[in-house]
């Protein structure tokens, strides 16, 4: 018989999920609240949705305060929202960094677009800062074979996640790379809830 999986109410709008679908915060030693992507870190845990709303609405009310049953230091919504963003970003490169490693990744504007002549990969990261012209062709390929895209990075810290100079774009073969990388831009997406932060 299967485990049920367990689940949390969210402290934003109370409704119940998964865990796994849900933003899990533990308190650190000197009790500053600290999101826990991972869900392993020690400690008592506290949930929101994956949405910055829900996290702005469980910080502006102090329901971290009450469900922690501790003193709390988040500061204001704005600065967690930002944290936990940035979190994200940090793993969205990491794997970003980790598939170029593998020799999973090809980058640069003429490079990606020689990869999409040729074939579909997995998915495809677009420099903020694409030039006009560039970023048409990368985009209008990837809509036109199908290919899931994003814009997170600028060239400047594109290139440096996979180690190289100005990158305007960077290519991920299909497989566990690809595939870890839309999880991750899915839970982006989800908490800017369809903002302007990724496309």
């Amino acid at each position: 018989m299967a485990r049920e999986e367990p689940q949390r109410s969210c402290l934003g709008c109370r409704e119940v999920k998964a865990k796994k679908e849900l933003l899990r915060f533990v308190l650190a030693p000197d009790r500053t609240l600290v999101p826990d992507l991972l869900g392993k870190l020690p400690g008592r845990g506290a949930y929101t949705c994956i949405r910055k709303s829900c996290l702005a609405a469980a910080v502006s009310k102090s329901r971290f305060t009450r469900a922690l049953r501790e003193e709390v230091r988040c500061g204001a919504p704005a600065e967690l929202i930002a944290l936990v963003a940035t979190r994200m970003e940090e793993r969205i490169g990491g794997y970003l960094a980790l598939a170029n490693k593998a020799g999973k990744a090809v980058s640069g504007g003429d490079g990606v677009i020689e990869t999409l002549m040729k074939r579909a990969p997995g998915i495809i990261c677009v420099a903020t800062d694409i030039s006009p012209g560039i970023g048409q062709k990368v985009i209008g390929l990837a809509v036109r074979m199908n290919v899931d895209h994003f814009s997170l990075f600028d060239k400047e810290r594109l290139g440096a996640i996979v180690g190289k100079g100005l990158r305007s774009a960077v290519v991920i073969e299909r497989g566990g790379f690809s595939d870890a990388l839309k999880i991750e831009m899915e839970k982006y997406r989800n908490f800017f809830e369809g903002g302007t932060h990724a496309t």
